[in-house]
């Protein structure tokens, strides 16, 4: 139904974009209405929307968007649904392959580093944050490496800088969506630094 998928918007929105809202606690609720709803001049995109995709495939879509875009502030259902499939089939294709994406990145970032400089913070961000702010990494091996090491917390205590603390609430805001046997990842891990 389209209300529905307005209120899924309405709620993974809050979730990428409000350090208090959770989606989970809140189970997805939101104040909507639907009153509200039929008063919104954009209500046709949810309306294409939902007779596209089911009720999981909405949620995947936004989660997908809201990740994956510059800014989740801006980002406006219109251009959602007329750019957002591509960010949304790529997304659907690291996270159906997550573990050959994971060691493939995991061999991109250890692939010249020793694994402790990785996460150390000389000058500027840590080696890992640049190779994901290039492009190299995926917001999804961040989240898998934080998983099974923690390095987030101390790089929250490290880094008081914007860039860091937009990719800090993205990898919190990011994590209960990325269900992983995190023992299965941390074989990965340990079979590519070992090689080395």
């Amino acid at each position: 139904m389209p209300f529905d998928a307005y209120k899924s918007y309405l709620s993974l929105k809050n979730h990428f974009t409000k350090e208090k809202y959770d989606y989970h606690k809140y189970c997805g609720k939101s104040r909507a209405t639907v009153q509200s709803f039929y008063k919104r001049k954009d209500r046709f995109w949810f309306e294409k929307l939902s007779r596209n995709k089911n009720d999981k495939e909405v949620i995947d879509f936004f989660v997908s968007n809201f990740i994956t875009c510059t800014d989740p502030n801006k980002l406006w259902i219109g251009e959602m649904i007329r750019e957002g499939e591509n960010r949304y089939t790529e997304w659907k294709k690291r996270t159906q392959s997550l573990s050959y994406v994971f060691k493939e990145e995991i061999e991109i970032i250890f692939s010249d580093q020793d694994f402790d400089t990785v996460f150390v913070n000389k000058q500027g961000h840590p080696i890992l944050l640049k190779k994901y702010l290039g492009g190299d990494i995926s917001i999804e091996t961040l989240v898998i490496l934080d998983k099974i090491l923690g390095f987030k917390k101390n790089f929250d205590s490290e880094l008081q800088d914007p860039v860091w603390e937009s990719v800090s609430l993205r990898m919190k805001k990011y994590s209960p969506f990325l269900n992983i046997d995190v023992f299965r990842y941390k074989k990965i891990l340990k079979e590519v630094v070992l090689v080395k």
